[in-house]
């Protein structure tokens, strides 16, 4: 096993990549250090004839919290709206978004924000009973990204769409699973082993047939992704550094409700 960082860990097996969120302890919330270790990864596996599939899986308790605070307030104080897509987590989401082999997730526990979103972009999902997703943007004064305001709608419906994005609340694996966010919902001890048989069977099928039958389902909307990814980026920058996201991220900070009366 080799270690891109202490918190993202990189297996390879049979054709297999495995990127294992390993930072159990903040609820594997992302850093920027590990966007780019994420983005180096899929960029190198893309270009790895060696590599057939890659897996992207958490811990049975928890898959992630989503960006770490901490470091998502620091970096973004320090990035002008115009500089969001040179950032790691940018190239991440650039990197699974366009990534053209077969990508397959395994999720438990909460998947917060980036957490859900980036499942979006993955090709085979499976979730322990115990997922819970969420997409809070809007209750963060922010807006979606990785697509997810474009590629939403098209998998829940509009409706349903709008109410995991506008009201923000969490949902669990089997309406997860009812609406096609993932494809099976086991126990969470039997998730990742799931997610790695699936992964193998794939791995042992010629691959530029996969290749070509995942370009072809996504066809001309590989380009209007990036696109809406872009536009979105821009628009997540300006909200960071509006009255909503201050009062947002305080509240938060400060463990109380906010207020966004007048806002």
């Amino acid at each position: 096993m080799t270690t891109a960082t202490q918190d993202i860990l990189v297996h390879a097996d049979a054709g297999v990549t495995t990127i294992t969120f390993n930072r159990v302890e903040k609820k594997n919330s992302f850093t920027e250090v590990m966007y780019g270790a994420m983005a180096d990864v899929l960029e190198a596996a893309a270009q790895d004839a060696a590599v057939r599939c890659v897996v992207i899986q958490g811990d049975a308790t928890v898959f992630s919290a989503g960006n770490d605070i901490g470091d998502f307030l620091r970096q973004g104080q320090q990035t002008q709206p115009a500089e969001m897509t040179e950032r790691p987590v940018w190239r991440f989401l650039k990197a699974i978004a366009g990534f053209p082999k077969p990508l397959v997730a395994a999720v438990c526990g909460p998947a917060v924000g980036v957490g859900t979103t980036l499942l979006l972009h993955c090709d085979l999902v499976y979730a322990g009973d115990n997922a819970a997703f969420a997409l809070p943007f809007v209750n963060l004064g922010l807006c979606p990204e990785a697509a997810s305001s474009l590629l939403l709608p098209k998998m829940f419906g509009m409706h349903r769409a709008a109410e995991a994005l506008m009201l923000g609340e969490p949902f669990m694996a089997e309406a997860a699973l009812e609406v096609g966010l993932v494809n099976r919902v086991v126990p969470p001890t039997e998730c990742n082993a799931l997610a790695q048989q699936q992964a193998r069977k794939l791995a042992a099928k010629p691959l530029s047939s996969l290749m070509a039958t995942k370009r072809l389902m996504k066809g001309a909307q590989t380009e209007q992704v990036l696109q809406v990814m872009l536009d979105e980026s821009r628009e997540f920058g300006r909200l960071m550094r509006e009255p909503a996201a201050r009062e947002a991220f305080g509240a938060f900070l400060e463990k109380r409700k906010p207020d966004f009366s007048g806002m």
